[in-house]
């Protein structure tokens, strides 16, 4: 086996100026390809953490049939929301009760409609990473009692960033909430701005408007109506899991993974493996083509060759073997090559990333808001695959000149110029 690699070794450096330009064609391709995939699972990493630990979470908890109806008036039984918060914090899951209305809101001339949030600060800064995605200001006390302005006690209110651009809010303004309460009267009260959300996702940022739940209580007369129970591990284990924990809890509600909440994203993510391996055969089937000259063009160079081996005695199967013993050798190294150079690249923008706030702002995928920095993740699977499969793809580039060495004739191979 080594005299065999040996041997393949001398014959590859023949032709060094083809060999080389082989070799750096491979390497190019394998580190683009480790590039690539850093890149789409970083994408498919910053979907997850977004989905997960931002505002959605693992699953979610509703009332039979409110999600298609977003009726104000199903809700979560209050027995059944206690039976679940225990559950959740004995299966090591945090929990953050909410609850929704729609409304209007306004700011001296302008005005928009918007979706009220009643949430508890505390339960959301334990659950998610939303409390920290504050553009400008800061999120919601822990108690609606727990600030002042100039001096005053105010209602908090926490605006979308889209919204706050609609009503020409910042940090201070005084915005008047009119709402149709659950008894049936008109809610009106006065908020005060005391933070603007950055990019979460065209919902929330169109519309979102978060209060504190007492708040949202007095507003709606909302009597303590709980709407939605979003769970979220905290990445310690995966959405099916926490379904399948909070199952028995759950009965006569509806519990849904995130992957039911937005199917749009979570075929996306089944996708992205599709996409990489699509875009991979680009590159596998260019580095083949390049191996395939190569070996082919030595191959007619080294006729008369042949053609004494096989008339020494040689197999067909022992040309074929050597043939593709030098392609695979030549495609081992490049590789490990390229390994080197795309493990670096990826490295620089795991760290570094794009910045793609210089167009536009915030990358939008199906209406949600992804980092503005665009980074790189990987995985040992996305190193070792596009490795293996580029050996692979030389060893079959190999094959038909391999074959065609193996079958000359010893006669005119001998006699070939």
């Amino acid at each position: 086996m080594l005299n065999q690699a040996r041997i393949a070794w001398r014959n590859l450096w023949r032709n060094s100026r083809r060999t080389g330009i082989t070799a750096a064609a491979i390497a190019l391709n394998t580190a683009v390809l480790i590039v690539s995939f850093g890149l789409m699972r970083g994408i498919v990493v910053d979907m997850l953490r977004q989905v997960t630990t931002l505002c959605v979470g693992d699953a979610q908890v509703h009332a039979e049939g409110y999600r298609a109806a977003r009726s104000f008036y199903k809700v979560i039984p209050p027995a059944a929301l206690d039976a679940l918060l225990a559950q959740a914090e004995a299966a090591g899951v945090q929990a953050a009760p909410r609850s929704f209305g729609f409304g209007l809101v306004s700011s001296g001339p302008k005005s928009a409609g918007a979706m009220f949030w009643g949430v508890d600060p505390a339960a959301e800064r334990r659950a998610f990473e939303l409390p920290g995605r504050i553009a400008q200001g800061q999120f919601l006390a822990h108690r609606a009692e727990g600030r002042s302005y100039l001096g005053r006690p105010v209602r908090e209110l926490v605006l979308g960033r889209k919204l706050a651009k609609t009503l020409h809010a910042e940090v201070g303004s005084e915005i008047v909430a009119v709402v149709q309460a659950g008894d049936g009267s008109l809610g009106n009260e006065l908020f005060t701005v005391t933070g603007i959300l950055a990019g979460v996702g065209e919902e929330v940022d169109r519309a979102g408007a978060f209060v504190h739940r007492q708040d949202f209580d007095e507003l709606f007369v909302a009597e303590g109506r709980v709407h939605e129970l979003a769970l979220s591990a905290r990445g310690r284990m995966p959405a099916e899991e926490v379904v399948s924990r909070l199952g028995p809890a759950a009965a006569g509600l509806e519990l849904v993974s995130w992957r039911e909440l937005l199917p749009a994203i979570s075929d996306m993510v089944r996708m992205f493996d599709a996409v990489m391996w699509l875009w991979a055969i680009v590159f596998l089937l260019a580095a083949g083509l390049g191996v395939t000259n190569t070996m082919l063009m030595a191959t007619y160079e080294r006729m008369r060759e042949f053609g004494v081996l096989k008339a020494l005695g040689a197999t067909p199967w022992r040309i074929l073997g050597g043939v593709t013993a030098e392609a695979l050798l030549l495609g081992m190294l490049a590789s490990l090559a390229g390994l080197c150079l795309g493990l670096a690249g990826t490295f620089y923008l795991a760290r570094v990333g794009i910045d793609l706030s210089g167009n536009g702002g915030d990358l939008v995928v199906q209406g949600m808001a992804l980092q503005s920095v665009w980074r790189a993740s990987l995985t040992s699977a996305d190193v070792l695959q596009p490795v293996l499969a580029m050996w692979l793809a030389c060893v079959l580039a190999a094959l038909y000149p391999a074959a065609k060495a193996a079958r000359i004739d010893p006669v005119r191979a001998m006699t070939h110029v």
